[in-house]
């Protein structure tokens, strides 16, 4: 377990209420992010690193904050453990599902009937393209290389086809982009050869992101490159009502997979246990079903946020008034 800063220790605690209530699982709990900052001068250390690599599962809370806001590259950023254990563990898929419940449709910024149904996964490569390419910075110019091997294509597609029912909708820009232009020839190929059964089509990323306001139920799983992901799947979680109610899983090979909420560290609200952490149990739940194969006990951890929110449940972000405590006593009450 990786608290991190701000929320991240508060929803990593009633996380770990909820886990327990429907699994014995043994928790190393390790500093991550700014408090490594604050502890060892770095995000991560290679022991945390270690831990990591040595668990069937990490569970993480959220980093970063003012406090360590810099746009000096020498200096350490909380984000960079997240990039750290992302790189360090070969995670190279992350999974968002976003699913817009019944008892939320109110609360979405959506009219119901235009999110009514909606039930997608965003698969977002996480490993390569701009975040990771080679950085300059000189007091005139910066630039940010964007790389993507073929490699690296075939294996993010192949999972977003697993995971299709109907259809894939894969997100890129080949009109303007050379990175794109390889991704797309790769998504055409691995299609045709591997996965013929699945729909496919392509959208430009501006097209997608009109697309999943206006009519986000038609979509079934959309895979992309890491920023695109990145940008288009903080937009998929509003349908939702709340970023504080969407959970995720990245994925690698072999190794344990990292299992977090997709709302950040939140510091504006961070001590006063308000923090939704819905978003925590349903990537407990991620956590249960991806990373440790328990199913029943993954459903019933969903099942019991959706009993919660039809029985009145709602947190501050979702127009109510429960506090951290309250909701997850109202959670913990279903299992």
């Amino acid at each position: 377990m990786l608290p991190g800063d701000g929320i991240g220790p508060e929803v990593t605690a009633a996380g770990l209420r909820v886990l327990a209530a429907v699994a014995e699982v043994d928790v190393e709990e390790h500093v991550f992010g700014g408090a490594s900052i604050d502890a060892h001068g770095i995000a991560m250390t290679d022991e945390v690193l270690a831990a990591c690599r040595a668990a069937d599962a990490v569970l993480l809370g959220a980093v970063g904050g003012p406090k360590w806001d810099t746009t000096d590259p020498a200096k350490p950023r909380p984000e960079q453990g997240l990039l750290g254990v992302r790189k360090g563990l070969g995670l190279f898929a992350n999974l968002r599902p976003v699913r817009a419940i019944p008892a939320l449709h109110a609360a979405s910024p959506l009219r119901e009937e235009r999110i009514a149904g909606t039930d997608l996964l965003v698969v977002r490569e996480l490993t390569g393209g701009i975040y990771f390419g080679a950085k300059q910075r000189t007091a005139t110019f910066a630039s940010d290389l964007c790389i993507y091997t073929v490699e690296e294509i075939e294996r993010i597609v192949r999972v977003a086809f697993r995971a299709a029912r109907r259809r894939v909708t894969s997100v890129d820009k080949a009109n303007v982009l050379e990175t794109s232009r390889l991704w797309r020839e790769v998504v055409l190929r691995v299609h045709a050869e591997e996965f013929p059964q699945v729909e496919l089509e392509h959208l430009l990323v501006d097209n997608a992101a009109m697309a999943l306001v206006a009519s986000p139920s038609r979509f079934d799983v959309i895979v992309t490159e890491n920023m695109f992901g990145d940008i288009l799947s903080d937009e998929a979680a509003m349908i939702t009502g709340s970023i504080g109610m969407l959970p995720s899983a990245s994925l690698g090979g072999e190794g344990p997979g990292l299992f977090e909420p997709v709302h950040g560290s939140a510091p504006d609200i961070a001590g006063r246990g308000i923090a939704n952490p819905l978003a925590m149990f349903l990537s407990v739940a991620l956590l249960l079903r991806q990373g440790l194969g328990l199913e029943a006990q993954a459903a019933a951890v969903e099942s019991a946020v959706d009993r919660a929110l039809a029985d009145g449940l709602r947190t501050r972000d979702l127009g109510g008034e429960a506090g951290t405590d309250a909701a997850t006593s109202a959670v913990l009450a279903h299992l």
